[in-house]
């Protein structure tokens, strides 16, 4: 693998880029602090403001890696930070990179997690040299597995009663793709 970090990335709607502080209120009410948005997340729901500012900063921290994939999902059109997306857990060894998004409850259903995950995708496979991309949720939350589908991600099998999130111990499916078998989506 070649790491590139987090580089700015541009889609039609969206542009994805490193996080900044003055993120941080707009993530905080987006979706940082929206129970219904972190019901299925392995991270707690933020209380303050400051809690947000805290793992922003730890973001811009680890920015000065260039292993380090953590974006900002930025609304084109009102330059408005409205979700997440990075690589979750990354294997040198296998040149494997999980990923995780999440995106303010307002944007749901509007195909904006495809298609910052499409861009992701192709940046990983095409720029980074990654063999394999995956990703995972939790079955009570389907919808994430159709943005997973809509990528070209295949369905690889469910864990059962295999992690915890923030409703409590659950089932994981999981999904992936090899850079052999890739064909963009969007």
């Amino acid at each position: 693998m070649k790491h590139l970090g987090t580089v700015t990335l541009e889609t039609p709607r969206l542009i994805l880029r490193r996080f900044s502080l003055e993120d941080s209120e707009t993530m905080f009410n987006n979706w940082a602090s929206d129970d219904e948005v972190t019901r299925f997340l392995t991270w707690p729901t933020h209380t303050s403001v400051q809690t947000t500012r805290e793992i922003i900063s730890m973001w811009i921290n680890e920015y000065t890696s260039e292993k380090c994939y953590q974006w900002c999902i930025e609304l084109r059109q009102t330059h408005e930070a409205i979700g997440s997306i990075g690589i979750v857990h990354l294997s040198e060894e296998i040149s494997s990179a999980e990923i995780g998004y999440c995106i303010g409850k307002a944007y749901w259903h509007q195909g904006i997690t495809s298609e910052a995950l499409a861009a992701i995708i192709a940046f990983l496979f095409n720029q980074v040299g990654v063999n394999r991309i995956e990703a995972r949720h939790d079955s009570n939350n389907p919808n994430s597995g159709k943005v997973m589908l809509n990528c070209g991600l295949k369905y690889e099998g469910t864990r059962l009663m295999a992690d915890r999130n923030n409703s409590g111990i659950c089932d994981v499916v999981l999904y992936g793709l090899i850079a052999r078998d890739y064909t963009p989506t969007i």
